[in-house]
């Protein structure tokens, strides 16, 4: 026997499992998949993106053992930034905007992140928490990832998760359903996917209030159609990561659908994720019921749901809201 190679926690990131949505793919007669990106190192999809982008920095040279990495983030492609930089020895500054769950500040805090919290403002306005980022990097020589503009990120999909998708359903894939945060988990793996099957189909799947079912379908951002409490997804602009993509189909999708999805898989399947994972299966019902059955659905499980237990596992938080944790699956459906 050859001796063993063994790593550290950075090199660790992907190869997550594709989770059959038993009670989901049942009612439509289609094999709907989750990826199940909570399994990685630092909790989520954006470990993806932050590798790339680490990697990406390293290769241009603009980071060093000892660098400091800033970023402007709704929490997890900072707890990936500071997760992966602490493997590969750097420090991290975080700014998140105040609005997101405390649970993700905290464990940001945590794992050891200079982390600032700062009024949620549009990206128009330059107190958005890009723009500081963007800014405290210039003065203070630090490294910006820049996750939304820097295609080092749409890179990262394209040569992970994209072949670990077409390799685990041996290249059955019909459709690939995501959100947008960045673009760069639908961009890059919808670019792969085309690359070795044209049909397969990349779906957009949008929270209401956000640009990219418009970008998509009218071809500008302008509808202003409500809002949605799902974090670190809901893109008002066409970042660089999404740029020159071309999606088959989006939809829009409510919250009470995510909720009530990612409610049913919690009770009956095990499984507690975000309302970012919502959105998504949501989208992907929504092809499953425009197509028929019989096509193979891959979407995101972005995070665990424990990153959001004082709001979308809170009752007294949900009952504030409006959002009713008991609706049976089947309205999903209807």
């Amino acid at each position: 026997m050859s001796k063993p190679i063994y790593h550290g926690l950075d090199h660790h990131v992907g190869n997550t499992p594709l989770i059959r949505l038993n009670k989901i793919s049942a009612l439509t007669g289609c094999e709907i998949l989750g990826k199940a990106e909570f399994m990685n190192p630092g909790g989520s999809v954006k470990d993806r993106a932050a590798l790339g982008l680490i990697l990406d920095a390293e290769e241009r040279g603009v980071l060093k053992r000892g660098s400091t990495i800033i970023e402007g983030t709704a929490g997890n492609t900072g707890i990936g930034l500071t997760v992966i930089g602490k493997a590969r020895g750097y420090n991290t500054v975080i700014i998140i905007p105040d609005t997101q769950s405390p649970e993700k500040i905290e464990v940001l805090r945590t794992l050891g992140a200079d982390v600032i919290p700062v009024p949620a403002k549009p990206y128009s306005d330059p107190e958005n928490y890009n723009h500081i980022a963007r800014r405290l990097a210039e003065e203070k020589g630090w490294f910006w990832a820049n996750q939304f503009d820097n295609q080092a990120n749409r890179d990262a999909h394209f040569k992970t998760i994209g072949p670990e998708i077409w390799e685990q359903t041996a290249g059955t894939v019909d459709a690939f359903v995501a959100s947008v945060g960045t673009g760069g988990t639908l961009a890059g793996t919808s670019l792969y996917l085309k690359s070795h099957n044209v049909n397969v189909a990349p779906v957009c799947a949008d929270p209401y209030g956000a640009a990219m079912w418009s970008w998509f379908t009218k071809g500008h951002t302008e509808d202003d159609d409500g809002d949605s409490f799902a974090e670190g997804i809901g893109q008002g602009r066409v970042t660089r990561n999404i740029e020159n993509l071309a999606v088959d189909h989006a939809y829009r999708i409510d919250d009470q659908t995510a909720l009530t999805i990612i409610y049913q898989l919690l009770r009956e399947e095990g499984l507690c994720l975000g309302l970012s994972s919502g959105i998504n299966i949501g989208g992907a019902v929504r092809y499953a019921k425009e197509h028929g059955p019989g096509k193979t659905i891959v979407t995101i499980l972005c995070d665990s749901g424990l990153r959001y237990q004082s709001k979308i596992y809170n009752a007294k938080w949900l009952s504030e809201k409006g959002l009713d944790s008991e609706m049976p699956i089947q309205s999903v459906l209807d």
